[in-house]
């Protein structure tokens, strides 16, 4: 149903952005998924560097957003094979690398929470934080990190 959704709204998931690090893009512990955070990247590149409210303004932000869920996304489908699965989002959490005095960060990080609603309808509404912070790795301009509850797999 949620695999249908992306066809028809014409968004593909990206390939899953390879760690950075001593990490793992997303690990499922009790019926939950976690996400590391996700930064925008696309095609294996930052598409979206810089200060929000300096470098890039808060539309680009927002579209920085949207690409930060779509790859949360595919590091959990990579993890539970189908995004099918999910029964809830349940919390985003959304750091903007912001300049000094930028104060939107809710309006930024409604990139990601609007692309979950779209996809997920009422199963995509979720708890969230929209952080400011000074400087994010990379200098990407947006990193999220995404909660998924999934559906109750049958005893077998």
């Amino acid at each position: 149903m949620y695999e249908a959704k992306l066809q028809k709204l014409g968004i593909s998931l990206p390939a899953t952005p390879t760690p950075a690090g001593a990490y793992v893009a997303a690990v499922a512990a009790g019926g939950f998924v976690y996400t590391a955070g996700q930064v925008p990247f696309v095609d294996g590149k930052i598409a979206y560097a810089g200060k929000v409210g300096a470098d890039l303004d808060k539309t680009e932000a927002y579209q920085a957003a949207r690409v930060c869920a779509l790859n949360c996304l595919s590091a959990i489908k990579a993890v539970i094979g189908s995004l099918d699965e999910i029964e809830q989002v349940v919390k985003v959490n959304g750091f903007v690398n912001s300049a000094a005095g930028f104060t939107e960060q809710p309006a930024v990080v409604n990139g990601a929470s609007d692309l979950l609603g779209e996809i997920f309808g009422e199963a995509g509404r979720h708890a969230r934080a929209a952080i400011g912070v000074g400087e994010l790795p990379l200098n990407a301009a947006v990193e999220l990190e995404m909660i998924v509850k999934t559906k109750p797999r049958a005893a077998g």
